[in-house]
């Protein structure tokens, strides 16, 4: 069993510390803003924060965040009101949708760590989340538009 703190709160899971931190927020506590993509940490779509920092929740063991702080999309605004997601939704981002959570919470960490990041930054920060719907444009337009409004995530 390993215990974490999950968008502010305690949580324990049953699942065995080699088991991928993406399962068990899924399947076990039932958040599943969480997307399932690839499965090997190259498509994005799986991104939460543990301690601020975005990573892959597909490869990363539940045991490795022991004590930790992980934040999921449904944590970084319980309203869905966080800038980005506002920003998200003015720029029409979104298209069939799928990789958004990842590509969201990768925002995020880029805003936090670069309150306001160049196109380039923008580029190479979010170079290794995939949307097959190719809304690149968009996703940069409403990343700089959070960046605009002072948004540091």
């Amino acid at each position: 069993m390993t215990t974490f703190r999950l968008n502010g709160r305690e949580v324990t899971v049953k699942a065995p510390d080699d088991a991928p931190l993406l399962w068990a927020i899924r399947d076990e506590i039932g958040l599943t803003g969480t997307k399932f993509g690839c499965g090997i940490g190259q498509c994005g779509a799986c991104t939460v924060h543990i301690g601020g920092e975005a990573v892959r929740s597909c490869i990363t063991p539940v045991g490795a965040v022991a004590g930790q702080a992980v934040t999921t999309i449904e944590g970084l605004d319980p309203k869905g009101q966080h800038p980005l997601q506002v920003a998200w939704i003015d720029a029409q981002a979104p298209q069939c949708g799928y990789c958004q959570s990842g590509q969201i919470m990768q925002a995020a960490a880029l805003l936090k760590a670069t309150p306001h990041p160049t196109d380039a930054e923008i580029e190479a920060t979010m170079t290794g989340n995939l949307c097959r719907c190719m809304a690149y444009i968009r996703i940069k337009k409403a990343i700089k538009a959070a960046s605009a409004k002072g948004v540091a995530a």
